[in-house]
Parts: structure tokens; C-alpha cells; sequence
């Protein structure tokens, strides 16, 4: 075949009409040479002649200003890897006359979404304004206008992201949320791709690094809770009210959006049951520390074949044994030679278990301007790709059509537990705990017991006693807590953790 002077890429994309929107000229000559059979060599940059992706900024915060800088301040190096230019067309804003850093030029701001939903030009929506109700309806909005969404909003996906996969479905759109789980690992990209072939079996991650960074500071600095959360506030690692990251409520939405994509199930957040980090103490710390363990908040889910559901499945997929799902968020006690027990500060991690890969670690910043600009930027080239409609097509996230999968009654669950109790210094209570232990069929697997604490005008001295279990139902853990907690001897409430060997 004869050459003639464009590249292969150029008849490769010939069907794509965007191609030589731009170069009428180009498109003519290139039909030409292919209608007579000649292979085209490329002689100048194709890009020049692609139509660019036009992008909307939905919100410009510390995610919303790190995309546009990774977007003007590498514009040539983000056109190579996406094969088009990705052009900034309007940012959404509340405030028009707020300073900015970086600067964007005037006439790209707007507080108007109509002028994004009436732009033609604009194929894809960055939607980093965050919230639950606005978002949704925005979003909603965006998708009926047929423009693509990119978000890192994980309590708008946990919350309605069956809604919103339907509309988009609905609408021939795409939507795009790499940032929306662990800033800039790319856990979504991995789930939905790199471990396709794996029937995951396990998810355990450290999702939060506000409160991992606490958990650093009091840990390995002896701090306390207060005096870490003001330093992480004061470092933009926690909002000015904290409360949905230190009490778990981050991290369930997060775990609901791993959950759907790892096991095909959607999960409101009451389904997860959730424990914070705000009551944990110096004297637990100490005591995980004697143990050869530490303390992290983990966000967990495991598939099992065993025991009657809680609930069952409303539209199984296919056929074969019924699997059950069992999750929580919690703060939890690992070994401290565990890979998860060394992830520091502000860190994410998680910790996936394949059938057919076995173990696998993504580690990186969870959270952070440029860490989740990286992530909402990798979506926009996937866009401009079209790689991001194709595994939204091929996915079928959040269609109600998961396997048999259901959730396993959070009682039968099995684990060991660490459990503190303060307790009056004298003769029968051991015996007593343990009775009530052995009642339920729960052995202990080691004991710690120190002088007594000062407990100001009592005048029967308290004592931390703290035991390891073996493995045991939580459901007979509770019942035998419960009876421990009512025994006049015992100060209430005891202190426990679930210990992750």
C-alpha cells in the first residue's frame, strides 16, 4: 500500500466526527488517500486537529483549584496522554469576587449552571462542590443535558448513586469517581479493572486520614485526642467540624462504594455498622502497645458461604451457593508488624483479597488538594479517551443486578476481641468475669492486670483488667459484656476492640 503524509491514528479515528472538526481541509485530503488505499504516516501532531474536551469545574475549593492547576499548568503533557486538548470552559462558583489561587481568567466564572448546561462545548462536568442535595440535583441536571460527570463526591454516590448510574444510563452519559475512594490511589481503577478476572473475597483499608493522622499522634507521641484533632484542623486534614470523619461516617461511604463495585451490592449506610475514633484512650493504646498491637480505624468487608442470611437477595444473578457479606467500620487491633498497622498519618491503604491474585496492597494520600486532583484529572483523560464510557457501559454499577449476595447477621460474625474493664481490687471478681466468660463459651487468651489507678475519694481501689479472647461469635461477646457490665464489682462501660489477626 502506498503512503501518503497522515498517520495510521488519523484513519484509525476517522469515524470519531469530532476528528477534523476543526480542519475541514485534513478530513478531505485524509478520505481521499484512504478511498484510494494508502496507508497514512503522520507528518504533523494530530492533537492540533482533535476537538478538544471541554470541561466545566463544578465548585472551586481545595480539590476543585487542584484540578484547574494540574489543567493550565500542564496542558501539553495532559493532551499527550488524553489525545485532545482538555480545554477549561467555565468554573461554577458561589462567589465571583472571592480571590483565587490559581487565578482563572474572569469570563471563565460563572454562579450560573445553566450557562454549563447550555454549552454545547462543554462534553464533561467536574463536580468537586461536595454535599448531598445541591450535588444531586446539579448532577441530575448535567446528565439530562448530555454532559458527562467526573466527581469525587463519595457521600452523593452512597447516598443516591443508584439515582444518578440511571440517569446516566438513562442519558447515553458517563460517569466517572476515581477520587471519590482513597484521593489518589487508584482503588476504583483497580477494582473495575486491574483485578476483573478475581472474585474479590476481602476488603480492609484504611480510608480516613484525618483520623489515621490522629490515631499517629496519640499512638506514637503519648497526645491527646484534642490536642491531635486541633493540630489536623489546623493542617487542613479535618473540617472545622470533624464529626463525620472521626465517627466513621467517611469511611462507611466509602466502604458502601468499594462494596458495590468488589461484591455488586448497594448498602445504605445504615447497613454498616460504624464506631468512631473519639473515645479511644491513652490507657488502651498502652495496653495494645504491652500486647504487640496497635489501634486502627478499618473499614471491612468479607464474603462468606456459611450460615443463614440475614436478609436475602432480592434479584440474584445467576446460580451457585448464596454468599454473605458481612462489613463494618471500627477501630481495630492489629498486629504491629501488620501492613496496615504501618501506615502513618494522613496515609490511606487498602488491603484487597482476590481468588485468583491473593493478596494485594495500595498505599498512597488519601486525601489532599493535589493527591485528589490527580484522580479527577486521570477520570478526564480516561474521558477524552473514552475509556470512562466504556467500563461505565460494561459495569452496569448500581443497576440492581448483583449476584446472590446477602448480608450476614452482624451477631454471627467471629472475631477475638481486646477488652478493658476497671474493676474493684479484691478477692471473687476474676472468678466472676470468667464465670461469666465460660457461660458463654468464650476462653481468654491472655490476661494483663496493673496496680491500681487513682480514683480519687473511692475507697476500694479500681484496677485495669484487660483480656484477650479467642475467637468468638460477637453476638455471645456482647451478651457475656453485657453481664459483665452489670456486676456491681465493675466499673461501666468496659472497653473493647475487635482484634484483626
Amino acid at each position: 500500500m502506498e503512503d501518503s503524509w497522515l498517520s495510521y491514528g488519523a484513519r484509525r479515528h476517522l469515524t470519531c466526527p469530532h476528528l477534523f472538526s476543526r480542519s475541514p481541509w485534513a478530513s478531505t485530503v485524509a478520505k481521499a488517500a484512504l478511498a484510494q488505499g494508502k496507508r497514512l504516516n503522520v507528518v504533523f501532531p494530530m492533537i492540533e486537529f482533535m476537538e478538544p474536551l471541554g470541561i466545566a469545574l463544578i465548585g472551586y475549593g481545595t480539590v476543585g483549584s487542584g484540578v484547574a492547576r494540574l489543567l493550565l499548568d500542564h496542558p501539553e503533557r495532559l493532551a499527550a496522554r488524553a489525545g485532545r486538548r482538555l480545554e477549561l470552559r467555565h468554573v461554577v462558583v458561589r462567589d465571583l469576587n472571592k480571590p483565587r489561587e490559581p487565578d482563572v481568567a474572569p469570563a471563565l466564572l460563572t454562579s450560573d449552571l445553566r450557562q454549563v448546561i447550555d454549552d454545547p462545548g462543554v462534553h464533561v462536568a467536574v463536580e468537586v462542590v461536595g454535599g448531598i442535595d445541591w450535588a444531586r440535583r446539579a448532577v441530575l441536571d448535567l446528565l439530562a443535558a448530555g454532559k458527562h460527570v467526573v466527581t469525587a463526591n463519595k457521600a452523593l454516590l452512597a447516598t443516591h448513586g443508584a439515582e444518578i448510574f440511571d440517569a446516566g444510563r438513562k442519558h447515553g452519559r458517563a460517569i466517572a469517581f476515581e477520587a471519590s475512594v482513597g484521593g489518589g490511589i487508584p482503588i476504583i481503577n483497580a477494582l473495575c479493572q486491574g483485578l476483573a478476572a478475581n472474585q474479590i473475597l476481602s476488603l480492609q483499608g484504611i480510608l480516613n486520614g484525618t483520623c489515621n493522622f490522629i490515631l499517629t499522634g496519640m499512638i506514637e507521641l503519648g497526645r491527646s485526642y484534642r490536642d491531635v484533632l486541633a493540630e489536623a484542623q489546623s493542617k487542613g486534614y479535618a473540617e472545622a467540624d470533624p464529626t463525620m470523619d472521626v465517627d466513621g461516617t467517611d469511611s462507611a461511604h466509602k466502604l458502601a462504594i468499594l462494596v458495590q463495585i468488589a461484591f455488586g451490592i448497594a448498602l445504605p449506610l445504615s447497613a454498616i455498622q460504624r464506631r468512631g475514633i473519639a473515645d479511644i484512650d491513652q490507657l488502651d493504646i498502652r495496653f495494645a502497645r504491652e500486647l504487640g498491637y496497635t489501634i486502627k480505624l478499618l473499614a471491612e468487608a468479607w464474603l462468606l458461604q456459611e450460615n443463614p442470611p440475614l436478609t436475602p437477595s432480592p434479584s440474584p444473578r445467576g446460580s451457585g451457593e448464596e454468599m454473605q457479606l458481612a462489613l463494618h467500620v471500627s477501630p481495630v487491633m492489629l498486629r504491629q508488624s501488620a501492613p496496615l498497622a504501618l501506615v502513618r498519618d494522613a496515609y490511606n491503604a487498602l488491603f484487597v483479597v482476590g481468588d485468583a491474585v491473593g493478596n494485594t496492597l495500595y498505599y498512597g494520600r488519601g486525601a489532599g488538594q493535589m493527591p485528589t486532583a490527580s484522580a479527577v484529572v486521570a477520570d478526564l483523560i480516561d474521558m477524552a479517551v473514552g475509556r470512562a464510557q466504556q467500563t461505565f457501559q460494561s459495569l452496569r454499577l448500581w443497576s440492581g443486578n448483583h449476584g446472590p449476595v446477602v448480608l450476614r447477621d452482624p451477631s454471627t460474625m467471629r472475631s477475638r476481641f481486646y477488652l478493658r474493664m476497671m474493676v474493684e481490687d479484691r478477692p471473687g471478681v476474676m472468678a466472676d468475669i470468667t464465670r461469666i466468660l465460660a457461660n458463654h463459651r468464650i476462653s481468654i487468651s491472655s490476661v494483663i492486670q496493673h496496680e491500681a489507678l487513682d480514683h480519687g475519694d473511692e475507697e476500694i481501689e479500681i484496677v485495669p483488667l484487660i483480656i484477650m479472647t479467642h475467637t468468638v461469635t460477637t453476638g455471645s461477646f456482647n451478651d457475656a459484656l453485657a453481664e459483665i457490665d452489670a456486676l456491681k464489682s465493675v466499673r461501666p462501660p468496659s472497653v473493647y476492640y475487635p482484634v484483626g489477626d
